[in-house]
């Protein structure tokens, strides 16, 4: 079952840059559009060889048989290929429904081509295959005989579907499947249909009222010309008659003189002419226009719209490139194979014997104090084997607690733990460690499905619990751990599996460990995956850090890291590390603005009371500080300490490691530091620990990882290639960085001229007024008084008294800064 297990988690792993590289690969634009040209043209291939197919179908029926012949020719006007394509899709298929094929590849191939929506195109391949088996049926349903226009498809199932509810019955299923087609695709209702009926009476009774609308217009117009011609007629006989003669007025044509017509007894006309104000005529006003000024043609520019972009430039280049990668540097990176850790036989060993009598001292020593049990379970775990009793009503809890060590005597245990009651359970559990215990490997926990399917962010494999399920939790969301256990208990072993749950799941682009070893050997063998895993200061030799006076600098510039990052999700408007790299993978931050995909950081301190002893605030204050703020951008904590006392695990380091794992204490006291209960001082070591991620204790079973393991581990990725140095993290110059006793000015401290100025302002040359004014220790000042009494600022050291003031006023600073520029 291993070897199977194995074997998939292999390929699971294998595959995903495969998966990558070809979902990267069509949807790529020119990829897309050669594929959509294919389609077009092979629509269109089809097409020709279905029409040909219907002329010359029983001729190729006999070269269908010898299709590699090449002395048999086919009538088909695509060849054999056609022919064969045709006797499969038209006569073994669906008949002339199969003509709707050419038509769904066109229209796939037209989509790729202008980029249409993919679900439109499912949609129109859903919509069209059931069409062609309708057609099938329908058509197989009207040709009582096998005939080529059903095709054998629609043939069978006409017939079979007749036999069980026979022709009325199959022509009332294909009429229901009719009308559903056009209700669901058409969306056609009654409703509907009402309202186009009224729209078409409504279009016609307007097209009617138009029509007569205008024969009456035409009739009036006409009328109107005819009495225009009589009444011009009619004046110019009258004209002939009497001379009008008006000096200085030409002929004008007026839309707005009134002509008034009187008609008497002996047929005479009066004409009374009203003449409005003249306007000049067409031909008049050219004239005027040429005596007076020559016309100016107007050239008229074309104002031209501005193009619209359809698409956003982080949607375009999502299309053409696809969404960012950061793996793309390492992307021949492998993950370590699981062959590189060690197996155990694991099998759970059930003594029936030793459950039996197990149960019948717990039973016998609860009866000597007058507790009866109304029942009892047993759950068999690697190491501890769990016994859930259920009291007679009317028994204290308490009463069962307080005999914690009569039933640890009964039954000669190392240790028994009591919970009473069992979260969510209405049981008091009774924890016995077994007689033969198993060991539970690294290789286990990792080949399980619960750990390689995990969604998690940042998922770590602890061990096995009692009922020996693989406990996975996600250091994202814990989101910083705090351990502790005595020296020899597995401390140091949790810590490699934690690291080597990290390096099984999590590409050297997506996350960097800073470890901290003050031990020197515990963590040394991750020095061989520097390259690829591993972060550091610029100025450091080594990744790991063993110095203490180096851890200071260390949190210092992961504080710096932490606000830089603060200020891009700022920038960028999102609220956690997730949600930023989803937006820069999708290509919506510009890299020139200083936008880049963040790894996590994942700092791991061991003996972190040895750092506490030897720095104190230094290193408890940039601790907190990480532990309160840098879980939205990523960096993550993990501290470990074999002494788990009250000035080392301070308040505000407790306050702000929610999830605690201890393993076996000496004493009740330190368990209640660690965990806020009792209960670790009752665990059998060897890696048995207890995990808190809230209110509830889970007890659970490390999972093993020897040095040989890690060693193989670590060599497997430091074999393969790297980047080009460790993953640097901010420089950070501390109280003391950059004050050597020199004059050179460069090499001066940054705040040389605002403490020159404090000193010459005061008139008093003392480190404690450097201290309080500008906030400094008490080095950092002391250096700055020494490079001023090189500047020749203030005087020598005098002893007791502050030192000499050379520099009368600022005026006279400047000129001495000055006059050093110049040299």
């Amino acid at each position: 079952m291993a070897k199977k297990t194995t074997i998939k988690s292999k390929k699971t792993t294998g595959n995903k840059s495969v998966v990558t590289q070809v979902s990267t690969f069509f949807k790529n634009r020119q990829t897309q559009t050669i594929i959509g040209a294919f389609l077009i043209f092979f629509a269109v291939f089809l097409l020709i060889a279905f029409i040909s197919f219907f002329f010359s179908w029983q001729e190729d029926q006999s070269t269908l048989t010898q299709f590699a012949n090449k002395k048999l020719a086919t009538k088909n006007l695509l060849g054999k290929i056609g022919a064969k394509l045709s006797h499969v899709l038209i006569y073994n298929g669906f008949g002339l429904g199969a003509f709707l094929l050419p038509f769904l590849v066109f229209l796939t191939g037209v989509s790729l081509v202008f980029t249409a929506k993919v679900k439109k195109i499912v949609t129109s391949w859903n919509w069209g295959l059931l069409s062609m088996l309708w057609v099938a049926i329908t058509l197989g349903y009207v040709h009582k005989k096998y005939a080529v226009l059903s095709g054998l498809v629609g043939y069978e199932i006409n017939d079979y579907l007749q036999t069980f509810v026979g022709k009325t019955g199959l022509a009332i299923i294909l009429t229901f499947f009719f009308i559903a087609y056009l209700v669901i695709r058409f969306r056609i209702t009654p409703e509907k249909i009402a309202e186009n009926i009224k729209n078409k009476k409504e279009a016609l009774s307007n097209s009617i009222a138009d029509d007569f609308t205008e024969e009456t217009v035409n009739e009036v117009s006409s009328s109107t010309v005819k009495n225009e011609v009589s009444s011009s007629e009619k004046v110019k006989t009258i004209k002939s008659d009497f001379e009008l003669s008006v000096e200085n007025l030409q002929p004008t044509i007026n839309h707005h003189s009134n002509v008034e017509q009187t008609s008497t007894k002996d047929e005479t006309i009066e004409v009374k002419v009203d003449i409005p104000q003249a306007e000049p005529s067409i031909t008049d006003t050219n004239n005027t226009k040429d005596e007076h000024e020559e016309e100016v043609d107007i050239d008229i520019e074309k104002v031209t719209e501005e193009e619209h972009s359809t698409e956003n430039l982080s949607e375009r280049l999502v299309k053409d490139f696809g969404e960012f990668d950061p793996k793309l540097d390492l992307s021949d990176y492998k993950f370590p194979t699981f062959n590189l850790l060690k197996q155990y036989n694991e099998s759970i060993s059930i003594d029936p014997e030793e459950l039996e009598a197990n149960k019948n001292r717990i039973v016998d020593t609860l009866k000597n104090y007058k507790i009866g049990i109304a029942q009892i379970k047993a759950t068999v775990g690697p190491t501890i084997t769990l016994y859930e009793i259920v009291p007679e009503a009317g028994i204290r809890i308490s009463k069962i607690k307080n005999l914690e060590d009569d039933i640890a005597l009964s039954l000669s245990a190392l240790g028994i733990r009591i919970i009473a009651p069992i979260p969510g359970k209405g049981t008091i559990g009774i924890e016995v460690p077994n007689k033969k215990a198993t060991i539970v490997s690294m290789h286990s926990v990792i080949t399980s499905k619960k750990f390689q399917e995990s969604q998690m962010q940042l998922p770590i494999a602890l061990g096995k619990t009692i009922s020996n399920e693989t406990f996975v939790v996600d250091l994202a969301k814990m989101p910083h751990l705090l351990m502790a256990g005595a020296t020899g208990q597995g401390k140091s072993v949790g810590l490699n599996a934690i690291l080597t749950s990290l390096l099984y799941r999590k590409h050297p682009a997506e996350v960097k460990f800073v470890l901290v070893d003050p031990k020197k050997v515990e963590l040394t063998l991750f020095n061989k995956i520097e390259r690829h895993y591993l972060a550091k200061l610029p100025d450091a030799e080594e990744a790991i850090i063993t110095d203490t006076t180096k851890v200071v600098n260390t949190l210092n510039s992961l504080c710096i890291e932490m606000d830089a990052r603060y200020d891009l999700l700022k920038s960028a408007m999102v609220r956690n590390i997730k949600e930023y790299n989803a937006k820069f993978k999708a290509r919506k931050l510009n890299p020139e603005n200083g936008h880049k995909f963040l790894p996590y950081i994942v700092l791991v301190i061991d003996e972190f009371a040895d750092l506490i002893m030897t720095a104190g605030k230094e290193v408890e204050t940039p601790i907190a500080r990480l532990a309160q703020l840098a879980r939205a951008i990523g960096i993550h904590l993990i501290v470990a300490t074999q002494r788990p006392s009250v000035n080392v695990i301070t308040g505000i380091i407790k306050a702000n490691f929610p999830a605690r794992i201890a393993f076996r204490v000496t004493s009740k006291i330190d368990s209640r530091t660690i965990l806020d209960a009792p209960g670790a001082d009752q665990l059998i070591g060897r890696g048995d620990l207890l995990y808190s991620g809230g209110n509830d204790l889970v007890r659970i079973q490390c999972a093993f990882v020897d040095t040989p393991e890690v060693e193989k581990i670590t060599d497997f990725i430091g074999s393969q290639r790297a980047y080009p140095e460790a993953h640097l993290l901010p420089e950070y110059v501390g109280e003391e960085g950059g004050t050597n006793l020199d004059i050179d000015i460069q090499d001066r401290d940054k705040l040389f001229k605002d403490a020159a100025e404090i000193i010459v302002t005061a008139q008093q040359g003392s480190a404690s007024l450097l201290q309080r004014k500008l906030k400094l220790g008490y080095n950092r000042a002391g250096r700055l008084i020494d490079q001023l009494e090189a500047a020749g600022i203030v005087g020598p050291f005098e002893g007791s008294k502050a030192r000499q003031v050379l520099v009368p006023d600022l005026i006279s600073l400047e000129q001495l800064l000055e006059n050093e520029k110049q040299q």
